[in-house]
């Protein structure tokens, strides 16, 4: 890249203002990343690596029409932006519909609270990996599989425009990833941790607690009772809270998915009522700290705040600037792309369901028979149906937690297990460990969180 913003401030303007007027609109690209990347699987380094990439790509809009190029030599920039131009005059035979947004030139950087993980030596990041697959196998013999991974990544992105945004914005993003799988017999448990950070590699450094915690549940669950299969109240924790409404009903926000299809657009209906007047989601990328934080997308449209249900209703949905023009709605700031190689799509930042008044204590009254879950193993979305497994659970019996069981998933469609929450807790808790997949865009930061919920009529899968 060209060493100054100024360098880079003429470079693309004159380039701007060559090609912007064969096009409806016009957007470069430039990305630096550096990296680590970390995995050990048991006693055995699969990867260990550290890397560069510098590259960029060029987006142009003609008529409703989208062409990309990516390129990782800027001497071929004029190439690349006769390719991108020429594939939006291909294909576009509409119109080219933007929500407007204010022209931006701003510089700057998401800031590090502690040190930033460039200044830590390789084999510093390698050795803590080391002690933690340590950790995970001192915890029991019977674990039979660990695995370690670390991983960090500093981007530097540049994105100006045909409309006169010039914006370049940096960070930096941390995480950890464990897993133990214990056996006997012919039974096999695992557990995971995954953690994740924006702020400070120190964040990353005393995890013990967590560590053998992943490995202490796979021990555990090999001797217990699996759950009975049944319709229960479940009261759910916050971290099953957060990932709920990210992956049931936060992918089903976004606008994208909602103008391609006419029939869950008609589902999504703004003013249609889902939950009770005390349940209120959110997501936006405005929250400082989290994973999915930042002050710009990758469209140059400023980070928001969007309320998606206020007190049970829906009231919003997530937005690029071209879901936002033909929905004749607001830009929200949800256009990201996980790195050059990609063209923004709508995608989630920061969801949440907001906290609510019942003591934690008092979700659990009058539950005659039913499950508590907590953190959790893995899960699935189609469309309206989901399924999600607990990381650890427990009967509740006559309103109190009894003994543990294993083997729970929790499965529903999103808008009746929304309409069938019964209370929301007075706790919250944010999960950075967010690696969100869309489009093939695999791994994108993003933060989630809530309050502890119950919930009537939850089918949970176990022993029929």
């Amino acid at each position: 890249m060209p060493n100054t913003f100024a360098d880079i401030q003429n470079l693309l303007s004159e380039l701007i203002a060559r090609y912007s007027s064969r096009v409806d609109y016009l957007m470069i690209r430039l990305e630096e990343a550096e990296g680590t990347d970390i995995l050990l699987r048991g006693d055995k380094v699969e990867t260990l690596s550290e890397g560069i990439s510098i590259g960029g790509h060029v987006r142009a809009c003609y008529k409703g029409g989208w062409g990309l190029s990516s390129f990782n030599q800027l001497a071929t920039i004029k190439e690349r932006i006769e390719e991108a131009i020429a594939a939006a005059r291909i294909v576009g035979d509409e119109e080219t519909i933007l929500a407007p947004i204010d022209p931006i030139k701003a510089i700057c950087e998401l800031p590090l609270t502690g040190i930033d993980p460039r200044t830590v030596p390789l084999k510093q990041k390698k050795e803590l990996c080391d002690r933690y697959t340590e950790l995970l196998k001192s915890v029991d013999h019977r674990i039979t599989t660990t695995s370690v991974r670390y991983g960090d990544s500093a981007q530097k992105v540049i994105i100006a425009t045909s409309e006169g945004t010039l914006i370049e914005q940096s960070w930096v993003d941390m995480e950890m990833r464990f897993a133990a799988t214990a056996r006997n017999g012919d039974t096999v448990q695992t557990g995971r941790e995954t953690i994740g950070s924006r702020k400070a590699y120190e964040d990353l450094v005393n995890l013990d607690a967590q560590v053998k915690s992943s490995a202490e549940r796979a021990v555990t669950a090999l001797s217990l009772p699996p759950v009975k299969g049944n319709t229960y109240t479940v009261v759910i924790d916050p971290i099953l809270s957060g990932l709920f409404v990210h992956e049931a009903f936060g992918h089903l926000s976004e606008a994208d998915m909602a103008y391609e299809n006419p029939d869950l657009l008609e589902v999504m209906t703004l003013g249609r009522r889902f939950g009770s007047q005390e349940l209120q989601i959110f997501d936006g990328a405005a929250p400082q700290g989290h994973r999915g934080s930042y002050f710009y997308d990758d469209e140059g449209t400023p980070a928001t705040t969007t309320q998606l249900i206020k007190d049970g209703v829906l009231v919003g949905r997530l937005h690029s600037r071209e879901t936002a023009g033909k929905l004749e709605e607001a830009p929200t700031g949800n256009a990201r792309c996980l790195d050059y190689h990609f063209s923004p799509i709508v995608r989630m930042t920061n969801t949440w369901i907001e906290r609510g008044n019942t003591p934690v204590v008092d979700l659990f009254t009058d539950i005659k028979e039913g499950v508590y879950a907590r953190n959790w193993l893995g899960g699935m979305t189609n469309g309206e149906m989901f399924t999600f497994s607990a990381g650890e659970a427990w009967m509740i019996r006559n309103g109190k937690i009894a003994e543990p069981v294993k083997d729970v998933t929790l499965s529903g469609n999103v808008f009746q297990t929304l309409a069938d929450i019964e209370a929301i807790g007075d706790d919250f808790y944010w999960d950075e460990s967010g690696g969100c997949g869309k489009g093939g865009q695999n791994g994108l930061p993003v933060g989630c969180g809530g309050p502890s919920l119950r919930i009537r009529d939850v089918v949970v899968g176990g022993e029929s």
